[in-house]
């Protein structure tokens, strides 16, 4: 239960802050500081995800610390990461499938989709098996991650009708998707994933208590995440407003 340095996932984050350096000292002083602070601070979350006894804990004795480890990968770093971006940043990206899986109607149901495969029993515990397949589910968290936020938070122009309204109803969408499956775990009467009935027990922790642990930090994690976004998002909604009033108000 140490720490680990997995090359397969740890290449991508290098590889990211490669390009980020670049593309930053390219533009300048452009980019603003907090957006890289952000940045960089989504990238720290991965390689706490990746290399802290975190991600062995979660392997081997609990779904509690796996899920923890999950939430950082396909949550929040995703969060911050798309924070730190803009249209400028990603200009050597854009590039028409790029666009596409960022729109909404693609993004949203993938991401969801994403999210419950992985958690069915037999994906779950193929990942746990086998390092390629874990690698590509930490792949595909943080991939469908970063696609709905930037459709939710547009760091590049999303399509006119998705305004914050509509904005405001697709994050209740993702609240409804990661609260249900967070209740599963949390109400379940009994634990779905075999390693863990069969793991060594921590912390006095049976494998039931264990998953409703881990459904519990789901819920109160996406809960607080989703709040915040909502409030930034309702603040924009109305600002936006009043700048249409002002606008109807002003002589002509």
């Amino acid at each position: 239960m140490g720490w680990t340095v997995d090359p397969l996932q740890l290449a991508p984050v290098a590889a990211a802050a490669a390009f980020y350096a670049f593309r930053v000292r390219s533009l300048g002083r452009r980019v603003p500081r907090r957006r890289t602070a952000s940045f960089l601070l989504g990238l720290a979350l991965l390689v706490v995800a990746f290399v802290t006894p975190l991600d062995s804990i979660g392997e081997t004795r609990l779904f509690s610390a796996h899920m923890a480890q999950h939430l950082l990968i396909g949550d929040l770093a995703p969060l911050f990461v798309v924070l730190g971006l803009d249209a400028r940043i990603l200009t050597p990206l854009l590039v028409p499938r790029l666009r596409v899986l960022a729109s909404p109607l693609v993004a949203l149901p993938l991401w969801a989709l994403d999210l419950w495969l992985w958690h069915l029993p037999v994906l779950y515990d193929a990942a746990l098996r086998d390092d390629a397949v874990h690698a590509l589910e930490h792949a595909l968290f943080f991939t469908c991650g970063a696609l709905l936020w930037t459709a939710l938070l547009q760091p590049l122009p999303g399509p006119r009708w998705f305004g914050t309204g509509w904005r405001l109803a697709a994050l209740g969408f993702v609240w409804v998707a990661g609260g249900v499956l967070s209740n599963v775990f949390l109400w379940s009467n009994h634990p779905y994933y075999p390693p863990y009935v069969h793991a060594p027990r921590t912390w006095g922790l049976s494998a039931l208590a264990d998953q409703r642990v881990g459904g519990g930090l789901m819920l109160l994690e996406m809960s607080v995440v989703v709040a915040a976004v909502f409030v930034w998002l309702g603040l924009r909604w109305l600002r936006e407003a009043e700048r249409r009033q002002r606008l109807v108000e002003s002589p002509m």
